[in-house]
């Protein structure tokens, strides 16, 4: 039903200054998390109150952790958080990050090369999936017709080791520009997926693989992965478990969130809407924020 309403209703894409803004995460051990998202990541902590706490960079929110204490990571077959990755500006931050893993020895899950960026996985200590990674140069992409051919390679690391030497000895954690470049997550239904974020929401494909859809505005190689390689058919983890509770994206201002609107109005879907904020969760009830703009530690630490 959503996939014939909104492929028969919404002709429109989002603005090509679309991002992805914040997350919000279920952890078990908030004090745990911290230690490990300031020490090993390098995450400030912008606010924190009772039971949560905002993380960012340069006073930029990006990650919100709230506590359970009964939180059981998630199965891995379950839909929800494949991963959040961390976008840093250069090669020398990725350096940063690759040498930081390495002194406090935390274990790395994988290192890769997909063509358009270079990345490091890494598990937080709830199982939650991370992706830190660098952009290639857009000039640097290669296309296969109208999509972006991104492929998985080994990770040079020797090379990515060679900046280190720009490294300043005082380790300050996350450098200034960092953002959330783009979430990944594990969906039941690759149709479905599609139908909600590009057919409804405006996201376009960038990228399909086998049992994978990569979508994105404004023509970057994905700020959104779906797949389905675990979680085909699957279900929600129970409640109460680790994970995503949220994630937003940004849009460059109220006009382009009141489009959005129109467009859910038109295909008859459920939304909460505040002032500058639309409230919507896709078919597996992971919440999706809309912003006007981006919102700030005050903004969040008031929802």
């Amino acid at each position: 039903m959503l996939e014939q309403e909104a492929a028969s209703t919404n002709t429109a894409v989002f603005h090509p200054n679309t991002h992805i803004g914040f997350l919000e995460l279920t952890v078990a051990d908030l004090e745990r998390s911290l230690t490990f998202y300031q020490d090993v990541i390098g995450f400030q902590i912008l606010a924190r109150k009772d039971k949560r706490a905002v993380l960012g960079v340069e006073q930029r929110p990006l990650l919100v952790l709230f506590e359970n204490k009964e939180a059981q990571p998630k199965p891995y077959n379950a839909v929800g958080l494949y991963h959040f990755a961390i976008l840093v500006p250069d090669r020398v931050a990725l350096a940063h990050t690759l040498v930081k893993l390495a002194t406090t020895k935390y274990p790395l899950g994988g290192a890769s090369d997909h063509a358009v960026s270079e990345a490091l996985y890494l598990s937080d200590p709830d199982g939650n999936g991370i992706e830190i990674y660098r952009d290639r140069p857009r000039s640097e992409w290669s296309y296969r017709g109208k999509e972006i051919a991104m492929v998985t390679e080994r990770l040079d690391i020797d090379g990515v080791l060679g900046e280190a030497r720009h490294i300043p000895e005082d380790w300050q954690g996350l450098v200034p520009g960092t953002t959330i470049g783009h979430m990944h997550l594990q969906v039941a239904d690759l149709t479905e997926a599609e139908a909600f974020y590009c057919k409804l929401l405006g996201f376009e494909i960038a990228a399909r693989m086998p049992g994978a859809l990569f979508v994105s505005a404004g023509g970057y190689h994905h700020h959104l992965g779906l797949n389905t390689w675990d979680s085909r058919g699957g279900k929600r983890a129970p409640a109460g478990s680790a994970g995503l509770r949220s994630f937003s994206i940004t849009l460059p201002d109220t006009t382009e969130l009141e489009n959005i609107e129109k467009r859910l109005q038109l295909a008859g879907q459920t939304y909460a809407r505040e002032k500058n904020s639309i409230n919507i969760n896709d078919p597996w009830q992971n919440q999706v924020i809309l912003t006007a703009g981006t919102f700030s530690t005050e903004d969040i630490a008031a929802r």
